[in-house]
């Protein structure tokens, strides 16, 4: 059995979020995403710091999942270099993990 994994990554603004949460959830390649937000984030960018407010989507998935869900934001998203990174859930309801699993698209065999 493979892991669940929450991943994540922020957007410019929320139709940005929508946009990808639908995509995601229409692929099979999450179970859930929740867009959160505004928030704002301060961090360095070619050279200089920045501030600016963004969208956080966090996605639900399976571990195995994550290439093509990593290569489907990186296709949907405005930014160079956009913030994708995943988490491992090391605990959850059976019932939880048992939803997660069937509503993503079935493992590759």
């Amino acid at each position: 059995m493979t892991g669940i994994i929450q991943v994540t990554t922020t957007v410019a603004d929320q139709a940005d979020a929508e946009r990808i949460a639908a995509s995601l959830v229409a692929q099979r390649l999450a179970a859930c995403v929740q867009v959160t937000g505004p928030i704002e984030s301060t961090y360095r960018w070619k050279g200089q710091i920045e501030t600016s407010q963004e969208w956080v989507c966090a996605i639900k998935t399976r571990e195995d999942l994550f290439s093509e869900v990593e290569q489907a934001i990186c296709s949907l998203h405005s930014y160079d270099q956009p913030e994708i990174m995943a988490i491992p859930i090391t605990a959850s309801s059976v019932g939880y993990r048992e939803w997660v699993e069937a509503a993503v698209k079935s493992a590759a065999r």
